[in-house]
């Protein structure tokens, strides 16, 4: 992919944001989350394992409703960050008497291939290298398996973007990738049949004050034109001040638009161009040779 395009993140934030995020699930990924796994009945695969990817961030309540779709799966739950999994552990734990009769949960990195879906809710907006995150999904995927996933879109902060602009201020958020970009590094990643959609959620505030609150806990500005230091008082009160005036909807309160992009893939099985000699991995030859070769979900 170009440098160019999307996203414009700052590799050092980013990594530093993955350390220091909250363990806490935001109430916008729990909606997303839950909009997302209602679109799983459009889905004609029933996964026996499924792995969700970073769920504190991505929506406990959300996880709790995929598990519920498929009761008798195997979960691989991934969380790379030893705060966030010790919670995962311990919100994500079955009381004693489901221990025997539900399917098992694992914790940590999920094995080559194992999962026939990947659940990934608003992660990928966030990461610095959204291909290598798309190559690890991947991985994780077996043959036919299929990924779901949600992130912002470019549309995202659209008016507290004019604001800054406006007041010659660096960008307040970094860019966000169009679904055709996400479409285009699927199938460089390996998968086929990128299916994307996307909506706008408009979210509203009384006061200045909930509004900053609630942006610190969905994210943080990993744009490398961001500001380079700490403003101080002044600054913060004219931001109030302008986000107060500007922001107004009919009914008086603060309006900020998300844009919310949804998009589904599969990983199709291993092809092979015919040579006079060709070379196969033997994980690759019984990935072909399993019964039901050419479904998809």
């Amino acid at each position: 992919m170009s440098n160019q395009r999307p996203p414009t993140i700052d590799p050092v934030a980013a990594g530093h944001w993955q350390r220091v995020a909250p363990a806490t699930s935001p109430w916008l990924h729990e909606e997303v989350g839950r909009r997302m796994e209602d679109r799983l009945q459009w889905i004609r695969l029933d996964p026996k394992t499924w792995a969700d990817w970073e769920p504190v961030r991505g929506g406990l309540e959300a996880h709790a409703l995929v598990e519920r779709r498929y009761p008798q799966a195997h979960t691989y739950v991934y969380e790379p960050h030893p705060q966030r999994a010790a919670l995962a552990r311990q919100q994500l734990a079955r009381p004693w008497w489901r221990r025997w009769s539900a399917a098992p949960v694992q914790h940590g990195a999920v094995p080559d291939g194992a999962a026939q879906m990947l659940w990934a809710n608003m992660a990928l907006h966030m990461a610095a290298d959204p291909e290598s995150l798309l190559a690890a999904w991947h991985r994780a995927l077996a043959a036919e398996g299929f990924l779901m996933f949600s992130c912002l879109g470019p549309d995202t902060l659209q008016e507290l973007r004019g604001i800054y602009a406006a007041l010659g201020w660096p960008p307040p958020a970094h860019e966000f990738t169009d679904m055709h970009d996400w479409g285009d590094m699927l199938a460089h990643a390996g998968f086929a049949d990128p299916v994307m959609d996307m909506e706008r959620i408009t979210i509203t505030w009384e006061n200045p004050q909930r509004l900053l609150q609630e942006l610190r806990g969905l994210g943080a500005n990993l744009h490398p034109r961001r500001f380079g230091g700490l403003r101080g008082r002044a600054w913060r009160e004219r931001l109030e001040r302008e986000l107060a005036s500007a922001l107004r909807d009919a009914d008086g309160r603060l309006a900020l638009t998300f844009e919310i992009i949804y998009g589904h893939a599969v990983k199709p099985r291993p092809r092979f161009k015919v040579a006079g000699e060709s070379a196969v991995s033997l994980d690759d030859m019984r990935a072909m040779l399993r019964p039901g070769a050419g479904k998809s979900p």
